[in-house]
């Protein structure tokens, strides 16, 4: 089993993020936070449902 990621690895992980990303790690986190609440609304079937013409 693999353990879960502790303090300093997730240090390193977001150290790792910032000099990848740089200036767009806010629009990743955006468009990261956006594709979650999509999957959310998916899961539940939140969407009205579609009338087709």
């Amino acid at each position: 089993m693999i353990p879960m990621p502790g303090l300093p690895e997730m240090i390193v992980f977001g150290v790792i993020a910032l000099l990848l990303f740089g200036k767009r790690l806010p629009d990743v986190a955006r468009s990261l936070g956006q594709g979650i609440v999509e999957f959310k609304k998916g899961l539940r079937g939140d969407e009205p449902p579609r009338l087709d013409a």
